[in-house]
This record gives C-alpha cells, structure tokens and sequence, in this order.
C-alpha cells in the first residue's frame, strides 16, 4: 500500500540512525523502554533528542522523517541497531554475556577497528521459547509521530540476522528459532500498523550478504522474511533497507561483494519499497538493479553514510539522473545508503548531508517540471546577512 510515497516523484528521506546530541546522555541499558520513560531524565533527554533529530529532518526538506533511531544506546560501534530487539524478547538472557559472533569476524584482525568493534559485543543467549517481551514498537512510533505531521519511518532489523546471530542454548534447530522469530515479530509489526503508522521499514534481510548459489539457503531467507511480514502491505507503505553495513563506519564487508548475484532473490521480498547503497559506489550497479528488480520500487541511496566529506547537491543530482536511466521516475525513492550511525559522524556533517540530498533531488525535480521541496536551511531569507 503506498501512503507516503503515493503524491510524490522522488520522494525523500534518509535510512534511520543520526547522530546523538553530546548532550543526549542516558541510555537503556537493557530496560524495557515504558520503564525508562517512567526516569525523568531519560524522557526528556530522549523526547528532546527525537525532537531534534526531527526538525533537522524537517530543515532539510525531506519528505519522510525517522526518529534517528534515538533509542538506540550510545555503545561502540552501533551494536544496539540490533540489539534492541534481541534483548526484549521473552525466552531469552536478559543482559549480554556472550562474545558477538559475526560470520566475518575472522577476517578482522588484532590491530583493526572492527575487532575491536566485535569484540566489545556482548550477546543475550536464547534460553527458551521466543516471545514477545517489551519490544513496544508502537509506543516508539507514537512518541515520534506526535512532533510532526511527516510521516515518521521507523526500522527495525528483520528476523534473519537475529536468528543467525543469537546465541542460543534452547532450540536444537535454529530454523525453528528464526520460525518463531518470524512469528513474534510479525505479531509486533502488526501492532505498530495498527496504532496507526503509515509507513514502516523493515531492515537488512542479509540474502544479500549470505552465499546465494546454496539456493536454498537463499530461498529459505526469502521466506523467512515474507512471513515475518505478511499481511503488513494491506495496511502500511512497508520499506526494506539493505546495505553493506556501518560499524564505527566501516563497511565490514569486502569490496568485492555485490548486489548483482542476490538481487533476483531480493525481487521476491513482499515490500513496497526496497532501498539499495549506490553512492559509496558511483550507483555502478543501477543498471542491475533497475533490470532485476520490478516489483517494488527502488530506493536508491545518493549519500554515503560513512564518508564525513558532504556531497554536493549537483553530485546527488547526476547520481539520480543516473538512476532514471534504469528506472522510470514513479518506481525512484531517493535516500541515504544507510544510517549515519552514532559515534563516527558529528550532527552538522549528517544535516549538511540531508540537505545535500534533498537540493540535489529538487535539480532533477526541476529538469522533470514538478514540484520541488521546501528547504529551509537554504532559504536565502533567513541565512546570515553582513553587518549593516
């Protein structure tokens, strides 16, 4: 169902994660988020955040705004992306007491920043039957959706990379753990389409990281995936995010991994929209892209989140006239490649590079002759006037 994206060509926004504010203090710490509302300083220190990460958003111009993933803590290297979840489910641990165990983590040697990285990641261990917990995703969404009238998109990682990295001492057979994952989850997503969300993205199914020539280990993620999803389109404009990753923002995966063997696999996601990173990349792979995938549209990322250079508006630009060349403009969602996480980018590099998206989006906007997006951040009217 499309709802946010349905009046507008191009339409814009960015994967999730902002930077914190230095200020933005207080953390989780595994506490159920109701519970950490109830701590004064949390609830304002979190409230003000959201409605910082917002208004940047908003100068901005983008279309469709997140909450900058402000629950998440401020650990090394982004690990609450996904621990989030893990650590609300019933049936599992309730604090980390396990190494993180990453499929790459042998090519990451002493010495680098992404053993390090994986090393400080601690892991809650299954240790019975995966229940909903206190995932309270529609009072995250709530507390968002109230400081704007923009739809917010709020993400969340999908059953696939939790059932392969939680450790686990319960079930014998870990396709039964992703089951039940997938089940809860869905339960939980549906929840959040219920209150009332309009938009809702869920993120990294990993077919693209795994070994896609074992087909069946290809095929068995597609359908892990759809049925933590099904449903959720009759009621909700439902995003897919992919990337390559952002730990301390490195790409922890090689160069030589690609799109291109996966994307007839990621063509069978049952979503609206389906993002891809193509700015870290010069969008090499746009026109595979723009070939295999023709179900969903196409949210192609024009800004690289783990770059601190800010890219110019005319660079955004030629990066999406790049990509009409593959896909027609009603199926092009314009975005950032991933987050920009939390601990390597400063705010004024993030917001610059919003802005950047979304003035770069309105040049081709005005080659195409439809409606550009207010900006503003660079309204001449408000900026600096010399002394007079």
């Amino acid at each position: 169902m499309y709802t946010a994206t349905k009046e507008i060509l191009l339409p814009t926004t960015m994967a999730g994660s902002l930077p914190r504010p230095g200020w933005f203090t207080e953390n989780l710490a595994g506490r159920p988020f109701r519970l950490a509302m109830a701590d004064r300083s949390f609830r304002e220190q979190y409230l003000d955040a959201v409605s910082s990460f917002i208004r940047d958003q908003e100068r901005a111009g983008l279309d469709i705004v997140t909450d900058g993933d402000a629950r998440f803590d401020n650990d090394v290297g982004g690990r609450s992306w996904i621990s989030y979840t893990m650590e609300r489910f019933e049936g599992v641990s309730p604090y980390g007491t396990v190494p993180y165990r990453y499929p790459e983590r042998a090519q990451h040697a002493p010495g680098s920043i992404l053993h390090e990285v994986h090393n400080s990641r601690v892991l809650p261990i299954v240790t019975g039957k995966i229940g909903p917990g206190h995932l309270e995703f529609p009072m995250l969404w709530r507390m968002a959706q109230q400081l704007t009238r923009k739809p917010v998109k709020i993400g969340f990682s999908c059953p696939n990379p939790i059932g392969s990295l939680l450790p686990n001492v319960y079930y014998k057979d870990r396709k039964e753990l992703i089951a039940d994952l997938c089940e809860t989850m869905n339960g939980e997503f549906h929840r959040l389409a219920d209150a009332g969300a309009s938009i809702f993205q869920v993120e990294e199914p990993w077919i693209h990281r795994i070994d896609v020539t074992d087909e069946t280990a290809a095929e068995e993620s597609v359908r892990a995936f759809n049925r933590s999803v099904r449903g959720l389109r009759d009621k909700l404009e439902l995003w897919c995010h992919t990337s390559w990753g952002n730990p301390a923002q490195q790409r922890p995966s090689g160069p030589d991994k690609i799109y291109g063997p996966a994307l007839g696999y990621m063509n069978e996601l049952d979503v609206d929209v389906l993002t891809f990173e193509c700015a870290s990349t010069g969008g090499f792979e746009l026109k595979a892209i723009g070939e295999k995938i023709t179900k969903p549209k196409i949210g192609t990322g024009v800004i690289d989140h783990r770059s601190l250079q800010v890219e110019r508006p005319e660079e955004v630009a030629d990066l999406i006239r790049k990509a009409l060349e593959y896909i027609p403009a009603e199926r092009l969602c314009i975005t950032t490649d991933s987050g920009f996480g939390r601990e390597g980018m400063a705010r004024r590099h993030a917001f610059f590079k919003m802005v950047a998206l979304v003035l770069g989006t309105n040049m081709v906007r005005r080659d195409l002759g439809v409606a550009e997006a207010d900006v503003p951040a660079a309204d001449e009217r408000f900026a600096a006037a010399e002394l007079e």
